[in-house]
């Protein structure tokens, strides 16, 4: 990248839910008056000027705090700062006629309910099946033979786990799709999520900050670090919605969006999601192992076989209207059925 001394990634998309980044610029004192346009071009790796000139048409590309014009000329001193999808390789995708829960479109936005056990996107041992892979489909390629995307991930902002249900946004425009991940970068998306947890907490609310990481040892593992060594920063409210002794139902609001953030945080504070098989709470945390109670905890893990976790609600600006957009899911029969049975073990 030319002129990389003075550029950085302020977002690493490996370790954020977000796929997105921000890259900012120092102009040089000597500098000499040159369009903005012009500037960023010579020193972003395979920039255009035409897609610096959308950036800018967006509101994405700032000078001192401030969003300018194309045509903006940069003084000695200016601070620049500038919002980019972190694109990934470039990845044919198969689109794939896979049924998908729809709660809102327009001409800007599509909003999905995504199920449990449905990859966001093709990844290593994932190339079928995939959000993504629908979208494909959805949005008319109906054809089997693999298609690039018009637009990155068919305009994906962000992303949830696997096994992680709830509402995700999806971009349908290159516009759009820059105006979230802003959005997203800036921490003004709203998203709560419901997790039922191993323990009672002493508080009824409260935050845990600690930095998420890749685990030093399980590569394929995230790790909390609270002395902020490793990983990047990661703060996680939470308010306690209902109490069952042995396990707690909570609301989570992310102000970051972090790999695995909820589920490190929680088992960082001893409180691992009620059968995440990768953080510890597959088995029983708390409580005596005694032989009904125990057969009562297996009876919840088969009918929520997976971690319990739902994106309950994502609020946002629509990219176009400017509207403020709020959608709420309800959570999954089964995760709801769990809930009962601990609200009756517990009276």
């Amino acid at each position: 990248m030319k002129g990389a001394q003075s550029i950085s990634s302020v977002q690493d998309t490996e370790e954020s839910e977000e796929l997105y980044e921000r890259l900012n610029i120092k102009v040089d004192r000597r500098q000499e008056p040159l369009r903005i346009d012009k500037f960023l071009t010579g020193r972003i790796e395979n920039a255009t000027r035409n897609k610096v000139q959308q950036a800018a048409d967006a509101g994405l590309v700032l000078v001192n705090n401030n969003p300018v014009k194309s045509n903006y000329k940069i003084k000695p001193g200016d601070d620049i700062a500038i919002y980019t999808y972190k694109a990934p390789e470039t990845t044919e995708i198969i689109p794939e006629e896979i049924p998908l829960q729809i709660v809102y479109e327009d001409e800007d936005v599509l909003v999905v309910n995504k199920p449990a056990g449905m990859v966001v996107h093709p990844g290593s041992g994932n190339y079928t099946g995939t959000l993504v892979n629908g979208l494909a489909w959805y949005l008319g390629n109906r054809g089997h033979d693999a298609v690039e995307p018009v637009i990155p991930r068919f305009g994906l902002v962000h992303r949830i786990d696997k096994n992680t249900t709830g509402l995700l946004v999806i971009a349908k425009s290159e516009k759009a799709m820059n105006d979230l991940a802003r959005q997203f970068f800036e921490h003004t998306v709203k998203r709560r999520y419901v997790a039922l947890v191993w323990g009672d907490f002493e508080e009824d609310e409260g935050t845990i900050i600690a930095h998420v990481g890749r685990h030093q040892r399980y590569r394929k593992k995230m790790d909390a670090y609270p002395e902020g060594e490793h990983g990047k920063e990661a703060v996680t409210h939470y308010k306690v919605l209902e109490r069952f002794h042995y396990v707690t139902l909570i609301e989570c609001r992310l102000e970051t969006g972090r790999t695995h953030q909820i589920r490190v945080h929680m088992q960082h504070a001893g409180h691992p999601l009620f059968n995440d098989e990768t953080y510890g709470g597959n088995y029983i945390v708390k409580g005596t192992v005694f032989s009904k109670y125990k057969q009562f905890v297996e009876n919840c893990f088969a009918i929520l076989p997976y971690h319990a976790l739902h994106a309950r609600s994502l609020g946002f600006i629509h990219p176009q209207s400017r509207k403020e957009m709020y959608f709420e899911s309800e959570l999954p029969d089964n995760f709801k059925e769990v809930i009962e049975r601990w609200r009756r073990y517990g009276a």
